[in-house]
This record gives structure tokens, C-alpha cells and sequence, in this order.
């Protein structure tokens, strides 16, 4: 779904960089449309009354640039070892049954047990952000080397604005302490801490530079999922630093974008807390997941009935990172889909044979509800059209990869077997 930079080894000529980033955008448009005093103050070391100054321990300035495109990110390292489930005995097919219509627990014997059958909703409405326990205090400036290799200095982080297609880094900036500090973001930020924060994308996913350089922001983070790029351009054309993150966004990448984001903030030891707190979630999400010797089939479908978008995920959209967490089978993969998103036809879909279709409240919504879903043709020939299986979870959750991964998980795990609350 986007281009996904390496770490560079230095600094490299920025000519190559913006080409390779436009390259990036280009591809990047298509599912950008689809899923939903201009120049900045003279940056000093902040006063006692500056949100960046918040905390009277005493900082270090890290040594050395810090890198905002690791193989990490990229899930090209494994999920942490604390982060892994610490057991997955738990007994599903003893458990009460939810109040899914014909809902029973998937066995973990082997054995064959009723699957649930119609509608359900990811319970996400008690889902918290974890947030490391006390504001830090950055230790500035900091070097960065941005995913399109430009150098960057960060002097002063006490105007945040955070931009990218699924408000991942709003929701880290807000998790490592620092969530007072933004003062723009996205309009997918959408959890509550986020709400003070001006959305700089007014229309869509579209960025528009007046809306950025009026809020005289200190630093912008953002990636390639959102754009267009000339306008990251002009924002650094007025000196205003900018730096792209890896828009990869998968499980093995979390703590590692966490990390990145910090180290440019100058506060990685929050990164250490926040990692804690999320892995504690992900041990507790991944260790209810049932291990069906018959995993559940599930098919993503990014659907727009309003706009005629109806659209299949397979490997790379982030949701089979999501599915494979919740002990399912992500079926566009496993049917050979190439591409992170594919026009939907029912002849892939018959192909899918999903028991399950999975897909975002909104979407939901504008094909009319489950009962308009299962209206589209070849649906019905699916197992989960038979069994009227969908299931839906709210908007800006399931592709944000940020803190609130691991609560993602379990309430989608819920959903998807039946599980009780």
C-alpha cells in the first residue's frame, strides 16, 4: 500500500530523494483518496512555560543522528520477545457463549466447534491509549535522518503537527507524553486525547499548506501515505522541519516506529515506558487468541458505497497483520492476491471463500448495512455470506498500528470467534 524507505547510511542528494518520495505519492494516491505568520518561530530551548518543559529532570542530548526509517519499521525484525504470547491454553470451547447470534468458541483440540454466525461489532469503545505516566522532558536538539534521507534538526518540539493516512503518529506522539504539544493532526487521529488538535487535512486525506503554516508549527511529522508531497516540500521551503517516518504498518513494526518517533523528539526513554505498557496489552490480546486446528477465514473489504469503492485486501494492507494476530487467515493472501488492495469480484470472492468479512464501520454503513453488504453479488455464495457473518470496527483502529494495538486485537478477537466480554 506504500513504499517503504531503508535506513541510509548518510545523507544522500536530495534531487534522488524527492524523485523516489513523488514515486512513492504516485502510487500511494489511488488508496489515499479512497480511504477516507507562515514560517515558524525562531526555535530556542523553551521556557518554564512551554509544554516541552514540563518535567525539571534533567536531560541528556543523544549522541549521534537518529534514524526515522529502520528495517524495524518496516517488520523486517521479529515482534519483540516480550511482546509475545506467554501461553495460548486458554479453554475457548469451555467458555460462555457470546451474544452473537449461534455463537460457540473455536476449539483449540482440534476438534470441529459451531462458529459464530451473524452480525457483530469490535467492542473498541473501552479501549484506552496507554501513555507513559509522566510528561518527559526532551533532550534537544536532535539529528534526524528522515525516510527520504534529508538531514533534519529538531530544536524545539512545543508545536507537533502529526500527519499520516491512519493517525499513527498522533496516537504515538500522545502515548510517549507529549500529546499537549500537538497542535495539528489528521483528520483519522480520531481517539479522544486527540481532539484539541486542529485537523490540517480539511478535505479527506489532502494536506494543505496553509492550514500547516498557520498554526506556526515547530515540526511536522508525517510519511508517504498522505500528501501531496509538494506541500511537505513547502513547509520545509519556510524552515520548517519535516520528517518522514516508514509508512510500513505491520505488528513487528510497532515498537520499533514508537522508538523512532521518540529518539526525533528527544525522549527515548519514554519510548522504553510506552513499549512496556503496549507489549502488556499485545501478551494479553495474543495469549486469549484461540488456536483452531481450522482457523477462521477472513476477508478485509474496504468498501465506499457512496463512491462506488469496493476493494479487497491482500498482503501488505496491514489488515493481515491484524487477521494473523487474531488467529485468522487473511484471505486475499492466502488466495495469491499481489497487491495490498484489489478490485473485489465475485469471482475472487467465491474464490476467497472467506467465513468471515471484515470491514470498517463506515463502510459498513454506506453499502446499507449488513443487510446491503450481503447484497452484493457473489457475497452470498460465500460461507460468510450464508451465515450472514460480518464484522465491524470503528474507524481509525484497525490499520493504526500505534499504542492501542494490542486492545485492538483482543476486541477483534471477540468479535471474530464469539469470545465473551
Amino acid at each position: 500500500m506504500s513504499k517503504t524507505f531503508q535506513q541510509p547510511a548518510a545523507p544522500t542528494r536530495r534531487s534522488r530523494a524527492t524523485a523516489r518520495t513523488s514515486v512513492a505519492l504516485a502510487s500511494l494516491a489511488i488508496i489515499s483518496w479512497l480511504v477516507s505568520g507562515c514560517a515558524p518561530a525562531v526555535p530556542g530551548t523553551g521556557d518554564q512555560d512551554s509544554p516541552q518543559s514540563s518535567n525539571s529532570t534533567a536531560a541528556t542530548t543523544p549522541a549521534g543522528p537518529v534514524s526515522a526509517c529502520s528495517d524495524g519499521t518496516a517488520g523486517k525484525l521479529p515482534l519483540p520477545a516480550d511482546w509475545q504470547a506467554t501461553n495460548n491454553s486458554t479453554d475457548t470451547a469451555s467458555a460462555e457463549p457470546s451474544a452473537v447470534a449461534g455463537a460457540a468458541t473455536s476449539a483449540t483440540d482440534g476438534t470441529t466447534a459451531t462458529k459464530p454466525t451473524g452480525p457483530a461489532t469490535a467492542e473498541t469503545s473501552g479501549i484506552t491509549l496507554p501513555i507513559v505516566a509522566t510528561p518527559p522532558t526532551p533532550a534537544l536538539p536532535t539529528t534526524v535522518i528522515s525516510c527520504d534521507d534529508e538531514e533534519v534538526t529538531v530544536t524545539d518540539v512545543s508545536r507537533i503537527v502529526t500527519i499520516d493516512l491512519h493517525g499513527t503518529l498522533t496516537e504515538i506522539v500522545h502515548g510517549l507524553g507529549l500529546g499537549a504539544n500537538v497542535i495539528g493532526r489528521d483528520r483519522a487521529a480520531d481517539f479522544p486525547e486527540a481532539a484539541n488538535a486542529t485537523i490540517v487535512t480539511p478535505m479527506g486525506h489532502d494536506l494543505n499548506a496553509e492550514a500547516i503554516t498557520a498554526l506556526n508549527p515547530s515540526v511536522v511529522l508525517t510519511d508517504t501515505t498522505i500528501g501531496p508531497v509538494e506541500v511537505q516540500e513547502q513547509l520545509r521551503a519556510v524552515g520548517i522541519p519535516v520528517i518522514f517516518f516508514d509508512s510500513a504498518r505491520t505488528m513487528n513494526g510497532i515498537s520499533h516506529q514508537i522508538s523512532a518517533v521518540a529518539g526525533a523528539l528527544g525522549v527515548p526513554e519514554a519510548a522504553v515506558e510506552l513499549n512496556k505498557l503496549v507489549g502488556a496489552d499485545m501478551v494479553s490480546a495474543l495469549s486469549m487468541v484461540p488456536q483452531d486446528a481450522n482457523p477462521v477465514r477472513i476477508a478485509f473489504l474496504y468498501v465506499r458505497g457512496t463512491a462506488g469503492v469496493y476493494l479487497m485486501a491482500g498482503p501488505g494492507s496491514g489488515a493481515d497483520d491484524i487477521i494473523k494476530a487474531a488467529g485468522a487467515v487473511d484471505v486475499g493472501t492466502d488466495i495469491g492476491l499481489k497487491l495490498p488492495f484489489t478490485q473485489l469480484t465475485s469471482e475472487a470472492l467465491i474464490k476467497a471463500a472467506p467465513d468471515v468479512l471484515l470491514l470498517m464501520s463506515g463502510g459498513l454503513e454506506s453499502v446499507g448495512g449488513p443487510e446491503g453488504l450481503f447484497k452484493i453479488q457473489g457475497i452470498g455464495q460465500t460461507p460468510a455470506g450464508a451465515n450472514h457473518r460480518v464484522v465491524d470496527v470503528a474507524d481509525g483502529t484497525l490499520l493504526s498500528f500505534g499504542p492501542r494495538s494490542g486492545q485492538i486485537i483482543n476486541a477483534l478477537a471477540k468479535a471474530v470467534h464469539g469470545l465473551p466480554e
